[in-house]
């Protein structure tokens, strides 16, 4: 449970400096451009919105100018004209906010389909390398921050930034001196935000990478919860969360006194600038120069103009975090898996049986390269055979199911399901046609009768209930709150361990599967239940490729063949008889069983 007291391993120094490239924000263009017309359309308004803010301020030049003329009729035209004005501009505005929020909406939530479906299909060779805390801070967190920037900070800084232009033309227009003065003052507001701007970009990005470590940290120690009460290790995990989480806390503290540190000095200076201009106009008025309107339309204009640039200086780090989350982003929708579909994948020959076939199999578990899982393993299971694999914990039992899944590729050596490679298929159609019940059973956070269909959709009630039966489970089910139906809750903690693996077991009988799988699917169970299941499992691979791993050797005397693992190597193959008589491994493993149980 110890953490790292540096940000993720995803986090070095030459990412950091990615993520100070605007660039990264390309990333969004792809789910953008299906919605081009959206885009259009807030475009047009957001544009309409600018322009008639720049037309303002003529409407009060004419009426200051001819405010003095005593032409009534005169000012209550230009009085009317601004309200007209007035009523398109919130018009507009309220339209752009629609379509550019809508817009923001949208994107984001394809962003986090498109992330979640490249992950959910990952290997676990990926999940070696990151925690699927921060996997879910970049879904939630990261689109939460990019779903501000497109629905609203983009959409503002466009805005902000057609006042600026138009707002310097009409300036000039009105006063060109006066103008050439602001402009005096343009040098000074750029060169805080492009010095600090690369400061706030690298913060932003740390800020949220620590975001993302808290929020792995505390889904892995919530998700085992009752082993940190258990060994009383509260305090020393609230410690390490409370380390990570401050950290958190302390690159925001500076991303914000880098922020506001930026703020401060944009504005002063523009508005320095605006207070010297507008005293220099005034003396311009007194001297006849220019009119009273004219110094009120520049004024207007010059008050815009600082508006925007102040307005564009606080967006412009929102968009900094937004590429910062926009690479994170990308980075999983990039992630390479090292176990990958062909190109053109081979059908899979006689879905309804199954033939096994491992053929002088290596494998390293990417963790752990130096260290052979298997080494050189061949053996075959023919459609209808049940094979036991036994043998000591970490001897290369489990390995052989992953890797008959295709969650791994051997290094060496080939794993054929009826003749052909499994690297020659899609994983999903040879999947198809296996059965699983793992050692740590999983239950979702649905009703018992989902959980049992999670494997078969479709399945009807009775179906579902004849799968029950046959896992010995229907018992159990039909006296819960609310039978089949009733809520299991989170990782199925309102059952016990061996109900959740009788709904395991159940899962997988429903499935129908040619090649079922069983990992130590009975270690949980009562004596009386597992009879009951080892019949059931009799009955169902009759006519299925069964491959069982196993502890209890009481569990898989009956199989046809065993085949016995030491240290990733096959050591012996028979029957449960034959490996006996044999006073090997496996002999030693049953005396020591079977007295122990006896005892």
């Amino acid at each position: 449970m110890a953490r790292s007291k540096t940000p993720p391993p995803n986090t070095t120094d030459e990412e950091r400096a990615k993520s100070k490239d605007f660039g990264a924000l390309r990333g969004l263009v792809p789910f953008i451009k299906p919605y081009t017309a959206l885009l259009v359309a807030a475009v047009f308004a957001l544009i309409s919105t600018a322009v008639i803010s720049l037309v303002l301020p003529l409407a009060v030049r004419r009426v200051v100018d001819n405010f003095n003329t005593g032409d009534a009729e005169i000012l209550d035209q230009y009085f009317l004209a601004a309200l007209v004005v007035a009523g398109l501009l919130a018009l507009g505005t309220g339209l752009r906010f629609y379509l550019v929020t809508r817009l923001g909406e949208r994107v984001v939530t394809d962003i986090r389909m498109a992330v979640f479906d490249r992950v959910i299909g990952l290997s676990p060779a990926f999940f070696e390398k990151i925690m699927t805390g921060e996997v879910l801070s970049r879904i939630t967190t990261d689109t939460t921050l990019i779903q501000s920037v497109i629905g609203s900070s983009i959409s503002i800084a466009a805005r902000n930034a057609l006042i600026l232009l138009g707002g310097m033309v009409l300036m000039l227009l009105t006063s060109a001196k006066l103008t050439s003065l602001v402009l005096l003052i343009v040098p000074a507001v750029i060169v805080p935000i492009i010095v600090l701007g690369r400061r706030l970009r690298m913060l932003s990005r740390e800020n949220q990478d620590w975001i993302a470590a808290s929020s792995g940290t505390a889904s892995e120690t919530l998700l085992a919860v009752q082993t940190v009460q258990a060994f009383t290790s509260e305090g020393h995990t609230r410690a390490q969360f409370a380390d990570v989480t401050e950290k958190s806390f302390v690159a925001a503290k500076k991303r914000v006194l880098t922020r506001a540190l930026m703020t401060v000095i944009v504005i002063f200076l523009v508005f320095t600038g605006i207070v010297g201009v507008l005293w220099i106009g005034a003396n311009d008025v007194s001297a006849g120069a220019m009119t009273a309107g004219e110094l009120v339309q520049f004024v207007i204009y010059a008050v815009m103009v600082a508006g925007a640039v102040a307005a564009l200086s606080e967006i412009w780090s929102e968009l900094q975090r937004a590429a910062g989350a926009t690479e994170r982003l990308v980075e999983l929708l990039h992630a390479e898996d090292t176990v990958l579909d062909p190109a053109s994948p081979v059908a899979l020959p006689d879905a309804k049986h199954g033939t096994v076939s491992f053929e002088d199999v290596t494998f390293r578990y990417p963790a752990r390269p130096n260290a052979a899982a298997l080494d050189g393993i061949s053996f075959s299971v023919k459609p209808g055979e049940t094979v036991a694999l036994v043998g000591p914990s970490g001897a290369g039992k489990s390995t052989i199911i992953q890797l008959l899944q295709r969650f791994y590729d051997p290094q060496a050596g080939r794993i054929m399901l009826n003749g052909v490679d499994l690297r020659d298929m899609e994983r999903a159609a040879f999947r198809r046609a296996i059965a699983l019940v793992p050692q740590e059973p999983v239950i979702f956070a649905a009703s018992a009768a989902d959980n049992i269909r999670f494997g078969m959709p479709a399945a009807t009630d009775a179906e579902v209930i004849a799968a029950a039966k046959a896992a010995a489970a229907d018992e159990f089910l039909s006296a819960l709150p609310e039978g089949y139906d009733t809520y299991v809750g989170e990782r199925g903690v309102m059952l016990s361990g061996g109900q959740k693996q009788r709904i395991a077991i159940a899962r997988a009988i429903l499935r129908d599967a040619p090649v079922l799988l069983l990992d130590e699917a009975t270690s949980a169970l009562d004596a009386a239940s597992e009879r009951a299941v080892q019949q059931a499992v009799q009955t169902l691979s009759a006519n299925r490729t069964t491959l069982i791993v196993a502890h209890r050797l009481a569990t898989i005397k009956q199989a046809d063949r065993i085949v016995v693992f030491d240290q990733g190597k096959i050591v012996a193959t028979g029957t449960h008889d034959e490996l006996v008589a044999q006073d090997g491994l496996y002999a030693r493993l049953a005396r020591l069983q079977f007295t122990a149980e006896m005892a």
